[in-house]
């Protein structure tokens, strides 16, 4: 005779009771978002509390404008320079060679760093190459860049490409060599190829650390740029800058500043959505 207490089907509904409903889940999740918001609205604070600070000193006569201007004066100078169109042209410029120098040094370091970081016999043969170039700073390829291609766009994207391409380049082997050999190993012995493992086990576990690596090469560039446009250029941001120390005008120099940060900020937004998109399994911390 079967018990009604030890019937499978029972039991199984007992266990069932005793798994989390999906809508239990939902209150940390809600708690988290809110948590994200207040953190925001407390940077948005501190940012706008900073500029408070900033406006009564300098308004007050505790610094003179010549060395730090008011940021009302700064917003005043970038409306004119907008409405003019000058300011957009400067943006554009400064963009537009930041993202194909960046993007060429992406899509060379990126598959190198790959094979680099997956064999030790290539890493061997090309450590002493990359070790010579990775300390050059972007300013010392200045001379030989404007000796081999002038004054031209090609020079500002190629002094990008070479201050990028050795970081990007180290991130990616990084990146690479920190996946771990255990499923490297299990996939191999599954009798997967090469190919395969490398499709299946070492991209994905090393696309989230390259995103990391390339959002600061990005930051990079912004740099490599600007030192090219400071010596041999006649538009875009860093060109702003230099025109502005040259007549004092203190305002148009915090302005660039301001722009150049502003639309790393825009890019980086991009670039995160991009990454959300070609790893959507990375869990957000």
């Amino acid at each position: 005779m079967t018990s009604f207490h030890n019937s499978p089907t029972l039991a199984n509904q007992k266990n069932t009771n005793n798994f989390p409903k999906r809508n239990q889940k939902s209150p940390p999740k809600r708690k988290k978002k809110k948590f994200t918001l207040s953190l925001k609205i407390v940077s948005i604070l501190s940012f706008l509390s900073f500029l408070a600070i900033w406006e009564i000193i300098t308004q007050m006569g505790f610094i003179p404008p010549l060395f730090l201007p008011a940021p009302s004066q700064v917003v005043v100078r970038g409306y004119q320079m907008l409405i003019d169109g000058e300011l957009i042209g400067h943006i554009f410029s400064s963009s537009r060679r930041v993202i194909v120098g960046f993007l060429i040094s992406a899509l060379a370091a990126v598959p190198f760093g790959i094979l680099l970081g997956s064999s030790k016999t290539l890493k061997a043969i090309f450590d002493p190459i990359i070790s010579i170039i990775r300390p050059l700073p972007s300013m010392a390829w200045i001379p030989l860049s404007l000796l081999w291609l002038g004054i031209g766009e090609e020079q500002k994207y190629a002094i990008v490409f070479m201050g990028s391409f050795a970081p990007a380049l180290l991130y990616t082997i990084d990146a690479t060599r920190s996946v771990n050999p255990i499923l490297i190993k299990a996939a191999r012995n599954f009798g997967a190829s090469n190919l395969t493992v490398m499709r299946e086990v070492i991209l994905p576990g090393s696309m989230p650390s390259i995103f990391a690596g390339l959002k600061v090469v990005l930051g990079l560039a912004w740099t490599t740029v600007i030192s090219a446009e400071l010596v041999a250029a006649n538009e875009g941001l860093g060109f702003l800058i230099m025109n502005g120390k040259e007549y004092f005008m203190t305002d148009v120099i915090i302005l660039g500043m301001a722009m150049i940060s502003l639309t790393v900020i825009i890019i980086d937004i991009v670039l995160n959505w991009v990454e959300k998109k070609i790893i959507p399994w990375r869990e957000e911390t």
